[in-house]
């Protein structure tokens, strides 16, 4: 059960869960499209490595054993980073290659992976799949055609997480809430960003400071040294500060469920704390036991049994060959976010095939790039591949490699997780679309990059 793997992690942060290469079992055809794995399955953040990681190796599993694309079978090797930003750069050089065949992606699951190897992508011809993590005004695809921000980035998040406190503040809801009428509720209140003091904690403010700036709203930035396990300081610092929010930026179920525990013992509500998508997790919420009651979280990926999901119970655990060591954990919301990572890998390779007429073949690079561009998850998609509602519907464009923009949010209950708010956009998304194209502009300024043209 969930429960007892997360009773391992609070004894240890340096937890190894077996480690199966998972290798495709039938050879349906000689072509084969290779995507590596650069894993965190040890350390503070095995929580999250191992349901992501473990989710993409079933889903590779599962489509081989159902045919391949389009006849395709997908290979793949696996590299420990440790969540670590150095090691994910050795880790990157050592997947480059596997028989002869080139990588055409890289998903680091972490913002400090990510930023140490997004100026390697269009040099590689790698897409950089920064599935709701990393740089965010990679989002403009003129200034980084080689990264994407499916579906949403951290600079959208913080901007949906500022209106739920809105919501929550005016009981205003179902898309009825003004600009106007959250700046009103908003102005004067106090937020603290408490977070992992890394480039993935700091992410979000660029954009949180201009909506605080703009809202009337008092921020307060404490930073949390990784791994996170001793917040002491910082949650006096809370109580003195008292403030009407906090928003969590931490990852790691030690720091996550730290955070709650930390809370409770100065009495500070949980219901007035919002967790950021890798914060908001089973894996997080269990250790905190009843201290966890009421937290939110945002997600991009929802948590349960899809159809999809049972068919992958089916096949590839009925086979026993599934990669997760706790079965149980299949469906929760480090694996379904994994699931719909690896799910857009294959989108991309079936769009690549159609577009450069390579059905039943394999695709180079930049042909990949294209096909991963072209990917337009509507609802009806979704329900197409067995997961209708689990992700915000969304699709690219050569400009815009960020897509939805939103986010869906949820209360735990001490058992499981109750949706509070469905998918949702920023109260305006043009503002935060702005920031990101400036953003991305001032870089290539600054590195001389030209941008394409979309």
């Amino acid at each position: 059960m969930i429960k007892q793997f997360v009773q391992k992690l609070r004894f240890t942060t340096a937890v190894a869960l077996v480690l199966t290469a998972g290798l495709p079992q039938v050879a349906f055809s000689t072509e084969t499209q290779y995507f590596p794995i650069p894993s965190s399955r040890i350390g503070p953040f095995s929580a999250m490595g191992t349901g992501y990681y473990g989710a993409q190796i079933d889903y590779m599993n599962y489509v081989n054993m159902t045919g391949g694309v389009n006849g395709v079978m997908l290979t793949w090797q696996e590299c420990e980073t440790e969540y670590n930003a150095v090691k994910t750069v050795e880790c990157y050089q050592r997947l480059t290659t596997k028989d002869g065949q080139k990588m055409v992606v890289f998903d680091t699951l972490g913002t400090p992976g990510a930023y140490s190897v997004i100026n390697r992508m269009a040099a590689d011809n790698v897409v950089l799949a920064q599935y709701g993590y990393g740089r965010s005004d990679a989002a403009d695809g003129r200034v980084w055609p080689w990264v994407f921000n499916a579906a949403s980035t951290y600079w959208n998040q913080i901007a949906v997480k500022l209106r739920f406190m809105a919501e929550i503040e005016s009981n205003i809801k179902n898309d009825s809430l003004t600009e106007d009428q959250a700046k009103k509720v908003m102005k004067g209140k106090k937020i603290v960003h408490l977070h992992i003091d890394s480039a993935f904690g700091r992410e979000p403010l660029p954009a949180m400071r201009k909506i605080a700036a703009d809202w009337g709203i008092t921020l307060v930035e404490i930073a949390v040294v990784s791994p996170g396990l001793e917040q002491q300081s910082q949650w006096l610092q809370i109580r003195q500060e008292k403030p009407d929010w906090v928003t969590f930026w931490g990852a790691g179920s030690g720091m996550n469920s730290t955070g709650m525990t930390s809370a409770a013992r100065i009495n500070f509500p949980r219901n007035r704390m919002m967790y950021v998508t890798f914060g908001g997790a089973e894996e997080d919420m269990f250790p905190a036991g009843q201290a966890a009651v009421g937290t939110y979280v945002v997600m991009n990926a929802i948590p349960g049994s899809y159809p999809l999901v049972e068919k992958i119970k089916e096949t590839v655990y009925g086979a026993k060959k599934g990669n997760m060591s706790d079965p149980s954990r299949v469906g929760t919301v480090y694996y379904n976010r994994g699931l719909g990572a690896a799910m857009m890998w294959v989108e991309g390779l079936r769009n690549a095939q159609r577009i450069h007429k390579k059905v039943g073949k394999a695709v180079t690079g930049a042909e990949f790039r294209d096909g991963y561009e072209a990917i337009n998850l509507t609802e009806a998609r979704m329900a197409q591949l067995g997961v209708p509602g689990m992700l915000a519907p969304f699709a690219f464009t050569c400009a815009n490699h960020e897509g939805a923009g939103k986010f869906a949010l949820m209360q735990w209950d001490g058992k499981k997780f109750n949706g509070v708010r469905p998918y949702t956009a920023p109260l305006d998304p043009v503002f935060i679309r702005k920031l990101l194209e400036e953003s991305a502009a001032k870089f290539a300024e600054e590195t001389k990059i030209v941008p394409k043209k979309c």
